[in-house]
């Protein structure tokens, strides 16, 4: 098992940061959808399942670390410590209203705690209590994820990426052709949902992505 310098060194060196959830696979089996992402080269993966329960969610956990350390991959779990430490994940990705980050942390040490936050206010204070990374958007609308907020737009990665001393990511309704722009502004860490796991060819896209961003 990584220790969590081992996984912070790790998170330093990700670009795409493909997000999994099973309704946004276009209705493919999201360990295939992993199997190929991991082909494209991306070095890691959250899983976001929020309608299995923990009896459906435990097992798939285990499949993704499973290929997750074939493929030399970051796993990170949506919000739920426990099914992260049971599965042996890297990590978890803790929303506005979930655990407080002292908590999971307590309840996990060993892992890293990646924070989603909606605006300058909540990324600094998710740095402040000691967040591993933050997220910040939406960037773009984006229909994967229900929010009451409007679209943040670049410029608040203009605003909030000198301020901000620990990795950041960036998502919500990110394409393609956002990539060059949102590289402008300070992004360097780009996560994605159906860009990636609703396209035909998900290897060739995870692999033309990377090389946008190299």
């Amino acid at each position: 098992m990584k220790t969590k310098e081992q996984r912070l060194a790790a998170f330093a060196e990700i670009d795409i940061y493909p997000v999994i959830s099973s309704e946004f696979c276009a209705g493919r089996d999201p360990l295939f959808v992993l199997e190929q992402i991991a082909e494209g080269g991306a070095k890691i993966v959250q899983l976001r399942e929020k309608n299995k329960n923990r009896a459906e969610l435990v097992p798939l956990a285990c499949e993704f670390r499973r290929i997750c350390d074939r493929c030399g991959m970051l796993l990170i779990i949506n919000d739920l410590v426990d099914v992260a430490r049971e599965s042996g994940a890297d990590g978890v990705h803790l929303g506005q209203g979930d655990l407080p980050l002292g908590a999971a942390r307590n309840a996990a040490p060993e892992m890293i705690f990646g924070i989603s936050t909606h605006s300058t206010e909540e990324a600094l204070k998710a740095q402040s209590d000691g967040a591993d990374y933050v997220n910040i958007g939406p960037i773009f609308n984006t229909q994967t994820k229900s929010l009451t907020m409007a679209a943040l737009g670049v410029g608040i990665i203009v605003a909030i990426a000198p301020m901000i001393h620990i990795p950041f990511t960036v998502m919500g309704g990110i394409k393609s052709g956002h990539i060059p722009e949102l590289l402008s502004a300070g992004a360097h860490k780009i996560a994605m949902v159906t860009e990636i796991t609703a396209n035909e060819n998900i290897a060739g896209k995870v692999r033309n992505l990377r090389k946008i961003m190299h």
